[in-house]
């Protein structure tokens, strides 16, 4: 294969993936019911009051993007001991990402 060849795959694949939806492997339900079985909004309320939604809505938010987000989740689950496996803390990242940040 020549290298112009070569290098028109590689551009052609890397753009698709830039464009892909974040969080595309994730399952939004699946990620509510372990955002709820592990109590993740319970720091989140200690830290806003509520329902600790405004971790997420305020308009000082650090998360300003998805591999940002998914960032957090897994520092959130080291942190807490959680042992969430990756699908899980991507299951968790399209549930928030469908419900509170609609990252593209």
């Amino acid at each position: 294969m020549n290298s112009k060849l070569l290098t028109a795959l590689i551009l052609t694949v890397a753009s698709a993936a830039a464009q892909a939806a974040p969080f595309e492997k994730g399952n939004a339900e699946i990620g509510k019911a372990l955002f709820e079985k592990n109590k993740c909004s319970s720091c989140h309320i200690s830290t806003y009051g509520g329902d600790g939604s405004k971790m997420f809505t305020r308009a000082d938010r650090k998360i300003k993007s998805a591999s940002s987000l998914l960032t957090q989740i897994t520092r959130c689950s080291s942190n807490l001991n959680l042992s969430l496996f990756d699908e899980d803390e991507e299951n968790i990242a399209a549930y928030l990402n469908k419900n509170y940040y609609k990252f593209k």
